[in-house]
């Protein structure tokens, strides 16, 4: 027996074979400017903060609502749907992680885009789920059109992940429109509709196939609190609660509902957080393309941008080296694209001031590049 085998030698054969999703580096506070995991610059509402106050006070003892009721009624509130029509998890992953149990295992392949969020193909593999991707147009566009032929469902991200590009919310009625046809469902993860693009949440109304998926994690700065929901008809989110009720009955702890239900409630706050987001983002794509940089169209509080005269690797390594992060996929197509999280106007400064040293080759370090 090799040694690999040795140390398996307690595992079930669906963990020997899985290949796990690779968040991105979480370094110590104070070392980096972070602009590699796409979270929120700016604190969270202070009306959470007050929810999270007086849920430590006196309530941690207690088990917290099995049904994030509050949780569940404050998203109702603000997309104008109904209580039963929304489903609350520990984060949009594990909401996603429940609508591949409980929609998409159908014998039938599930299909996604080529480059997109590297955890889909991952949820495939841990529940015997076959997969197909669909590719991008050579402008890394979603082309709706592209997903035919017999399927257990499609998902994707809107904005896609990670090159931030947005899909009309009349392509999205459409596709759902065909699927129907073909009792399909059609998941759309929205974790960055907030900055720049439309929900597809009222399309639920009218499409029975249709689950729309969100986090407050970014557009909310609530990653640390984790705190997803879904909105679709009843029917689907039953699926979803017998999938959450078979694995975990309470996902949502005290301080994420009470927390959650109150960055939801604070519209002004967001409103205010999500334009200071939007309005630095344009500016910094700007900066990069005045750098030579190639930036796709974000509606997202990221960039994806390359650098024709340098390795995209190497540019995040000597920015590594420099104390700033960002995120590199060495996957194909996107191999030489940096992802580039939108960060204060300071941390952006910072940024492209950095940028503008390695690429005008001032300290650069060859033997240093790796960090």
């Amino acid at each position: 027996m090799d040694d690999q085998s040795y140390r398996q030698r307690y595992w079930s054969p669906t963990a020997r074979t899985l290949t796990p999703y690779v968040p991105g580096e979480q370094p110590g506070p104070g070392r980096f400017v972070k602009l590699n995991t796409n979270e929120n610059p700016y604190p969270p509402s202070p009306r959470v903060l007050e929810a999270l106050a007086g849920e430590v006070q006196g309530s941690l003892r207690l088990y917290p609502d099995p049904e994030a009721t509050l949780f569940k009624s404050a998203v109702a509130d603000y997309y104008g749907v109904s209580v039963p029509s929304v489903f609350a998890g520990n984060g949009s992953d594990e909401v996603l992680a429940h609508a591949f149990c409980a929609l998409f295992k159908k014998g039938r392949p599930v299909l996604f885009p080529d480059v997109t969020y590297s955890f889909y193909p991952v949820y495939c593999a841990l529940y015997g789920i076959d997969f197909r991707t669909v590719p991008l147009t050579e402008e890394f566009q979603i082309r709706t059109a592209d997903y035919r032929g017999p399927c257990g469902g499609v998902i994707f991200p809107n904005p896609n992940a990670p090159t931030g590009r947005i899909l009309p919310v009349s392509e999205i009625d459409h596709l759902a429109n065909r699927l129907a046809s073909e009792n399909a469902v059609l998941v759309v993860d929205e974790a960055y509709v907030d900055f720049g693009g439309t929900s597809a949440i009222p399309l639920t109304a009218t499409h029975q196939n249709l689950l729309v998926v969100q986090t407050l994690s970014k557009s909310r700065a609530l990653a640390g609190l984790r705190a997803g929901f879904a909105v679709g008809h009843p029917d689907l989110i039953s699926a979803l609660e017998r999938v959450r009720n078979s694995f975990n009955s309470y996902p949502l702890d005290r301080l994420a509902i009470a927390g959650g239900a109150a960055a939801l409630l604070d519209r002004d706050y967001f409103e205010g957080v999500r334009a200071r987001i939007i309005k630095s983002r344009e500016t910094l794509s700007g900066e990069l393309r005045t750098m030579g940089f190639e930036v796709l169209p974000s509606s997202a509080n990221f960039l994806f941008a390359r650098q024709p005269d340098r390795p995209a690797k190497e540019i995040m390594a000597e920015l590594r080296r420099r104390g700033i992060l960002v995120r590199h996929f060495d996957h194909p197509r996107i191999s030489e694209f940096l992802r580039i999280t939108v960060g204060t106007d300071e941390e952006c400064t910072i940024l492209v001031r950095t940028l503008r040293e390695i690429l005008e080759g001032k300290n650069w370090s060859e033997r240093d590049a790796d960090g």
